[in-house]
C-alpha cells in the first residue's frame, strides 16, 4: 500500500514539474513565468519528497528529506522576489492584453 501511495505522489510531483515547465515556456512575461514556476515546482517538490520519504529506510532519513522542502520554498521565494524586483527596476512591464 505504501509503495502505491509513494508512486502516486511521485507521479503527481512529476506532473506538477511538467506543468511548471509548460508555464515557463508558454506564459508571456517574466512575472507570470515566475508565478508558474514558484507554485508548480514547490508543489511538485513537496509531492516528490513525501513520496520519497515514504520509501525512506529510517525516520531520520525521512525527516531529512522533508526538511528539504521548506528550505527550497524559502530559496524559491527569495530568488523569485529578486528576479521580479530586478525586472521591475529595468522597466519590464507586466503583459497586458
Amino acid at each position: 500500500m505504501i509503495e502505491w501511495l509513494s508512486m502516486a505522489l511521485l507521479l503527481a510531483g512529476a506532473f506538477f514539474f511538467f506543468a511548471g515547465t509548460v508555464g515557463l515556456l508558454r506564459f508571456p512575461d517574466v512575472y507570470s513565468r515566475l508565478h508558474a514556476l514558484a507554485k508548480a515546482d514547490n508543489l511538485g517538490l513537496g509531492c516528490a519528497l513525501f513520496g520519497l520519504a515514504l520509501q525512506a529506510e529510517s525516520l531520520a532519513a525521512a525527516l531529512k528529506l522533508l526538511l528539504i522542502w521548506p528550505l527550497v520554498m524559502a530559496a524559491s521565494a527569495s530568488i523569485g522576489f529578486a528576479i521580479a524586483h530586478r525586472a521591475h527596476r529595468l522597466g519590464i512591464a507586466p503583459w497586458r492584453k
